[in-house]
């Protein structure tokens, strides 16, 4: 069963548990580490032979393009991650269109490739935008993986499909939902980044070996670069709850990852978003 690994690409001041600590405006002037961190996912695929998706802000490609010719030169897709991490639901059906022209003009300028995928920052395509995935299929997306079929604090849509499915009528646009798997009737996040540093290796396992056994679908995992980075600087201005999720296990990661490698068999989203198609209601 070929699975889809995928990677967040923005900094480590760029994540939604720390949105309300630090300002967009104050971006510029923080250390960026993403670019080596990015080089470090880079060299970790290719140790392990694997081929992933690069979910890319538009900000971070506008100050490092030629981090994205490296990584399609690797082989691996670049796609897109909005500009600069503002949720879908924080726009208007225009803004949000905005945003989309925005990051994939940019990104496609960067990497020298056309961009057909989409994930929203923090999963954050759900009820409350309804209008989502018309302006995605409108603007010629061939898939999106921006959903979350859970219950959580930040982000979530639990009366989505748990697998591939058909958002626009009349449309070709696939919906590829972050992995979850299935315990005493509810949905569990299995999807990778903090769940899959965090949790005990052998939780993600289990799912993985669920959703590709019992359900016989591909699993779609996704990390960010900063994950793999213990050294990065510490925000002591924020939440207890997110410090707590954005730092616990960086250490071992990396480790956690190429174990994941080895396990499982691995690809882009696009390949996973082409094979699905089919089966997508």
């Amino acid at each position: 069963m070929l699975n889809a690994l995928s990677v967040d690409v923005e900094d480590w001041f760029q994540v939604g548990a720390f949105e309300r600590t630090i300002r967009r405006e104050d971006w510029a002037g923080l250390p960026h580490r993403v670019e080596a961190n990015t080089d470090a996912v880079l060299a970790l695929f290719e140790e392990a032979g694997v081929k992933a998706t690069f979910f890319t802000l538009g900000w971070v490609a506008e100050r490092h393009p030629a981090l994205m010719r490296r990584i399609v030169d690797a082989g691996h897709e670049v796609a897109s991650h909005g500009y600069d991490h503002k949720r879908v639901f924080t726009f208007d059906g225009a803004q949000f269109r905005a945003d989309l022209c925005r990051s994939r003009a940019i990104l496609e300028d960067a990497c020298g490739q056309a961009v057909t995928g989409y994930r929203a920052p923090s999963f954050s395509i759900d009820r409350r935008v309804p209008w989502a995935h018309e302006v995605l299929a409108e603007e010629g997306y061939a898939y999106s993986s921006s959903v979350a079929p859970i219950r959580h604090d930040h982000y979530g849509w639990p009366e989505s499909p748990r697998f591939a499915w058909k958002p626009v009528i009349g449309s070709p646009l696939i919906e590829l939902p972050v992995t979850t798997a299935r315990l005493a009737g509810r949905n569990l996040a299995a999807g990778g980044g903090g769940f899959f540093r965090l949790l005990p290796y052998g939780f993600s396992r289990w799912a993985i070996r669920q959703v590709n056994g019992r359900d016989r679908r591909p699993a779609i995992i996704y990390f960010h670069p900063w994950e793999i980075d213990p050294e990065q600087p510490r925000v002591e201005g924020a939440p207890l709850r997110s410090r707590v999720r954005h730092y616990t296990n960086l250490s071992i990661m990396a480790a956690k990852l190429r174990r994941l490698t080895r396990d499982f068999a691995w690809g882009r989203v696009d390949a996973l978003a082409a094979q699905e198609a089919e089966r997508a209601a």
